[in-house]
């Protein structure tokens, strides 16, 4: 089965307004997909978000949406006149393939003529996508599928995903939850929330804080620009910040932490296979499980308490390497520049 809908001032008579409205706005067009058995979803726009949802109980369908700049609101006549002399927008099924692509004809002189075209999408919730937007946020919830997606000029927000999750934005914070199986976002323009998700975990910021809650699998978080928040973490967690402290509290997992801008504080409900921690210029507080095997490597200007019970092996002002409990799972840790505070819980 093959449509086509390609949008300029004769075609838009063929389509059905929508109703209801989105974000308080009605959309400009819509496009039934109730007959197309959708399983994948291509779309790419040069000033407008993504929307893509499979939330039950939603009429399969596309919304368009359509601005002036900055928001400005533009009459229909408007809209079909700007389509029909400055862009090429066209929405397609083919083989089960949602495509809906809007390009520039070219570059604009007059930036006033320019508008914000954004789409918002129900389909099933097993559904692959490939997105791609240069002025917009892109949001997706309640899929099954592989889903790739990009922006440079909004955030990302993922809930309810299942599968390979590989997003990208340089111009917006990211907040994913919900989200299982291969998770792999960036960006370099915010701040990044991952809450109640499993799986392998990979998520990387050069300008903002990370935020990490109830987590559990194969854990990356980085960021150069902020601090890191964790809490309610199992399996395993790999995470440094040159941009601020780390704070992490009720970790049952392998943890490495490291930072050169602050204080490190891992309170370990249990270590997994080890703990290593490291802060270049800041203090380092540790609270470990009082029953566990622990071989310790401990490093700072000072370390407090001065002594542990049932501890064995060499102890000095800034130096601890021995074992409690008759030691097993290496615990590191290192303040080049502060002190160590240590206790067990």
């Amino acid at each position: 089965m093959k449509t086509y809908l390609t949008l300029f001032i004769v075609a838009c008579q063929s389509v059905v307004a929508l109703a209801q409205d989105h974000e308080n706005k009605t959309p400009y067009l819509t496009k039934s997909l109730t007959n197309d058995a959708i399983n994948s979803v291509v779309v790419s726009t040069s000033a407008g978000g993504i929307s893509v949802s499979g939330q039950a109980g939603q009429s399969p369908r596309v919304e368009v949406y359509i601005r002036g700049n900055n928001g400005r609101e533009l009459s229909k006549e408007e809209i079909q006149k700007r389509l029909a002399e400055d862009y090429d927008m066209n929405i397609s099924v083919t083989g089960h393939e949602l495509s809906a692509i809007v390009k520039n004809k070219h570059n604009f002189s007059n930036w006033t003529r320019s508008m914000s075209i954004s789409f918002k999408i129900y389909v099933p919730q097993g559904v692959t996508t490939s997105l791609k937007t240069s002025g917009g946020g892109i949001e997706l919830d309640n899929l099954k599928g592989n889903e790739t997606f990009s922006t440079s000029g909004g955030g990302l927000r993922i809930d309810k995903l299942n599968g390979v999750i590989h997003g990208r934005t340089s111009g917006g914070g990211i907040d994913v939850s919900n989200s299982n199986e291969d998770i792999d976002l960036s960006t370099s323009g915010g701040g990044i929330t991952a809450k109640n998700c499993t799986g392998k975990i990979k998520l990387m910021t050069s300008g903002g804080g990370i935020e990490l809650a109830n987590l559990k699998g194969n854990i990356l978080a980085h960021t150069s620009g902020g601090g890191v928040e964790g809490s309610n973490i199992e399996g395993e967690l790999s995470t440094n910040t040159s941009g601020g402290g780390i704070d992490l509290k009720g970790m049952n997992c392998s943890l490495e932490a490291s930072t050169s801008a602050g204080n490190l504080v891992a309170q370990m409900t249990k270590v997994g296979k080890y703990l290593r921690l490291s802060a270049s210029s800041g203090n380092i507080e540790i609270e470990l499980p009082q029953k566990q095997g622990l071989d310790l490597d401990i490093r700072g200007e000072s370390i407090n308490p001065s002594k542990i019970s049932g501890f064995s092996g060499e102890w000095s002002k800034n130096h601890i390497n021995g074992s409690v409990n008759g030691g097993g799972i290496p615990v590191s840790a290192h303040a080049s520049g502060g002190d160590i505070n240590m206790r067990f819980n």
